[in-house]
């Protein structure tokens, strides 16, 4: 029987999360929609939508209560990332790499003293997360990556060089992996996490971009950059592991956040379609645009029935789910460009223009396929998985 098939689970939301959902949405529509378009042009990072986000309890729904979060089920935290999607790109990133990769993380592999420094602040919104794992001669293989940490007394020296690094300049917590051992690959890899304000040697630079300029993506470099032993997350040469867990739980967060970016396009361009008129009759009327919109709504159900399918999986305490986690991210993101591509051809040429949203969408979903392991990676993973290649 299929390996997908023999894993399903019930995935309907129960009360508390659909009451969840509408309180995530209407703070979402009130506090942060207002003001994205503004902070996309004049290429500014959301400090002050962010710093809105604790008082909900938003920034740490994964940590314990214990650690100063509101920890909740991963299903409600995925609903979590795709209602800020729905709005903005940039605060629900930050919200998905400081639960999936760095809170999660540091629950997992981090000493108790690590916990005790770091998930407190990120909780609060002290501490800003930045994932430094992308490089410029590939993102994907992250076994062969260039980035060495050298061992010296106390600690290693890092050299090696980022991109594509959201929420760099702002963060109080990097999440780096590095080789100690360039020869050894995989098992080669070492996780650390550190507050980069400590960090000399470190430089952050501008990534010139054509989208997400509110990101502010940045381009890391270390050279000689010490950190001590007690940053190193788990053991030497242990990284890959804590890695593969750290973008297992990504993936989910970025498929939800994928979601939530094609229920966006419906939401602009269904409403639109009734508005505007063609040849004496609502747009919306043609058959041809019925088809986008119902295409838009299929795909976009399609991709959240898989979505939360993954999240009552990990609910139910299976540690590992790469299968379900590469058919989660590589049909969200599919559906949030391809519905971008659907909404904007409802809105015809107003579509690239300023004052329209949906033409921003088509660049943003385009970025979410890359993220987390591009559309290609997935591909060949669900084909291995269904050739027994590989294996959970």
């Amino acid at each position: 029987m299929n390996a997908a098939l023999e894993r399903m689970m019930d995935f309907d939301l129960s009360e508390e999360q659909r009451l969840v959902r509408r309180a995530v949405r209407e703070f979402a529509e009130a506090e942060i929609l207002p003001h994205v378009d503004r902070y996309e042009r004049e290429e500014r990072y959301p400090t002050e939508l962010i710093a809105k986000l604790p008082a909900l309890g938003l920034l740490g729904p994964m940590i314990p209560e214990e650690y100063g979060g509101s920890f909740t089920d991963v299903l409600t935290y995925g609903v979590i990332c795709e209602e800020l999607a729905r709005v903005d790109w940039v605060v629900a990133s930050v919200v998905s790499v400081a639960n999936s990769l760095l809170a999660g993380s540091l629950l997992k592999f981090g000493t108790e003293e690590q916990k005790r420094r770091f998930l407190p602040g990120i909780a609060s919104g002290d501490i800003i997360c930045s994932a430094c794992l992308t490089e410029p001669r590939g993102g994907t293989d992250l076994g062969n990556m260039d980035t060495t940490a050298k061992k010296v007394d106390g600690g290693y020296l890092l050299n090696g060089t980022k991109v594509f690094i959201s929420h760099a300049v702002h963060a109080k917590l990097f999440f780096i992996v590095a080789s100690i051992d360039r020869s050894l690959k995989h098992k080669g890899v070492t996780a650390f996490v550190a507050d980069p304000t400590q960090m000399k040697g470190l430089t952050i630079g501008g990534f010139p971009m054509r989208t997400l300029k509110r990101d502010n993506l940045a381009e890391v470099h270390f050279e000689d950059v010490f950190v001590p032993d007690e940053a190193v997350l788990g053991e030497p040469g242990r990284g890959f592991p804590i890695l593969g867990s750290a973008l297992d739980m990504g993936r989910f967060s970025v498929a939800a956040r994928c979601v939530g970016q094609s229920q966006r396009a419906i939401d602009l361009a269904a409403p639109y379609a009734m508005e505007r008129d063609a040849f004496g009759q609502k747009i919306g009327e043609f058959q041809l645009v019925q088809d986008k919109i119902a295409d838009m709504v299929a795909r976009t159900e399609q991709a959240r029935l898989l979505v939360y399918r993954l999240g009552r999986m990990k609910d139910a305490g299976l540690e590992r789910c790469s299968l379900e986690s590469s058919l989660a991210k590589l049909k969200a993101s599919q559906a949030a460009t391809q519905n971008a591509l659907d909404g904007m051809a409802v809105f015809g040429g107003y579509s690239v223009t300023a004052e329209y949203e949906i033409g921003r969408l088509l660049l943003e979903a385009k970025a979410l396929e890359f993220g987390e392991g591009t559309s290609d990676l997935h591909q060949k993973m669900i084909a291995e998985f269904a050739l027994g290649i590989r294996k959970q």
